[in-house]
């Protein structure tokens, strides 16, 4: 079965609409790249039969595809309501209380042991995305805050609490992420998503624990809180790929700020070579219908425009009605932009320390190459990734096929846009294995006769370190 093929790639958060084997074995195939397990919902059984279903797969299909674990993190959620939820009315009163209870309209359970010692008089408290608004009046420190309701309405169990004035005391990974993170990492996640984070240093949390268990996955920081951008440049240096988590966003911070900080954060994940995700209501109406809306479309498009490394899907996925649907219409929106009006070659600011001068020489000489040959195929032989992340940040209209002997490769640069894996384990001269590479991608069809490749590599190959060569080949 062939895939679909695109260079933005595509997430789709798999649940009871996607998990079924042939379902997700389609959606692959239609174009999705990253299959997003979210921790959020569903227990650890559930998520193990998705992740041993997308293994085989990718064992039944030359798919390589990868698994992206996505931790709750220190979401604060009210508790249970009575039955049919508690109509809040504007202008009254209700407590928030940490004391477990079935909520009502004049008193309502948080699971945030602290929320009393952290909100101050005057601030603002969120629910349910911010349907629902209330003004802390007083608190007593100790388990309960009496508020004002600003915008009232219906309040059902479990809704999720913004807190966007309060500086929030609980740790980015809960006691039950760390669980989570354990069980992913022991069942091969390549991807591990911190939800909330506020700073550098809750990267580097993560990053401990995945470096003692030895494990390949690397850390995407999902920016959703004024915090994170307080503290954005830190983030991103310390982090391995950005998620844009705009449902958050936009209910913590002003909505109307969400789309500059968007491009902003995509040229930021540029500069530096780290993978960006665009996220949330991209086209949310396909949960329930089998068109999306214009408004959307055009959401997806300006995403790909922005230079994002992929664009995520949710609900539409994971419990919509036409999950292979919503795959179809986002790959066409992605192709034609692609086709179109994509700004390939997009410039970049070199924002490296010296270390890496030389292979950021050679894979920015390889896009320039690239440009003014018409390369067809940008071919790079790496064993850590670091050129393929480097050449893909430039956005260039050739193909990048990245060779490596580094088999966890495979799946993991599955998210980074426009690059292909394969396995290739000879590596003897350096003059061999390019003509070598250059004859599979002859033999795969994906070069033709008279086409220009740009190799680069690393001399002597068997030492496998730093790009540090640069070749223009006519294949012949």
């Amino acid at each position: 079965m062939n895939k679909i093929q695109k260079r933005t790639k595509i997430v789709a958060t798999l649940g009871p609409a996607s998990s079924d084997k042939t379902i997700l074995t389609n959606l692959i195939a239609k174009g999705v790249d990253v299959c997003r397990l979210n921790f959020s919902h569903g227990s650890q059984e559930d998520h193990l039969k998705v992740i041993k279903t997308i293994q085989e797969i990718n064992n039944e299909h030359p798919f390589n595809v990868g698994i992206l674990a996505d931790l709750q993190g220190p979401k604060i959620r009210i508790g249970k309501m009575k039955e049919g939820g508690a109509v809040l009315i504007n202008g009254s009163e209700v407590e928030i209380t940490t004391e477990e209870l079935i909520g009502d309209e004049n008193r309502i359970y948080i699971t945030y042991e602290n929320f009393p010692n952290d909100v101050k008089e005057g601030e603002i408290i969120l629910l349910d995305d911010g349907k629902l608004q209330l003004r802390v009046l007083n608190t007593n420190y100790k388990d309960t805050v009496k508020c004002e309701v600003v915008h009232g309405g219906v309040l059902t169990s479990r809704k999720g609490v913004n807190l966007p004035n309060t500086k929030v005391s609980i740790p980015s990974l809960t006691e039950e992420d760390l669980d989570n993170l354990n069980f992913a990492l022991d069942n091969g996640a390549d991807w591990i998503a911190m939800s909330f984070v506020r700073s550098a240093e809750d990267i580097y949390q993560c990053k401990e624990i995945i470096k003692e268990k030895g494990s390949h996955a690397l850390v995407i920081a999902k920016v959703e809180k004024p915090e994170a951008i307080d503290n954005i440049d830190a983030i991103i240096e310390a982090t391995d790929a950005v998620m844009v988590a705009r449902g958050d966003l936009g209910v913590e911070m002003p909505m109307e700020e969400v789309p500059g900080l968007q491009k902003m954060i995509v040229q930021k994940c540029r500069d530096l070579s780290k993978p960006v995700i665009i996220a949330t209501q991209m086209l949310e109406s396909m949960i329930t219908t089998p068109r999306p809306t214009r408004a959307e479309v055009n959401d997806v498009a300006n995403s790909v425009l922005d230079g994002a490394d992929a664009v995520m899907l949710s609900g539409e996925t994971s419990v919509g009605e036409f999950p292979e649907i919503v795959i179809e219409t986002m790959a066409k929106i992605i192709t034609h932009v692609e086709q179109t009006s994509y700004p390939y070659y997009n410039s970049k600011q070199s924002v490296r320390e010296t270390t890496t001068r030389i292979p950021d020489a050679i894979c920015g000489s390889s896009i320039h190459l690239a440009a003014h040959t018409n390369a067809s195929a940008i071919a790079v032989m790496t064993s850590s990734g670091y050129t393929a992340l480097e050449i893909s940040s430039y956005r260039p209209d050739a193909d990048i096929y990245v060779f490596t002997g580094n088999k966890k490769l495979l799946n993991l640069l599955s998210l980074v846009w426009g690059v292909r894996v394969f396995i290739y384990e000879k590596f003897e001269s350096t003059d061999g294995t390019i003509q070598d590479v250059n004859t599979l991608l002859k033999e795969n069809n994906l070069v033709s006769t008279g086409q220009i490749v740009i190799n680069t590599s690393s001399t002597p190959l068997h030492e496998k370190g730093r790009t540090n060569t640069i070749r223009v080949s006519e294949v012949k």
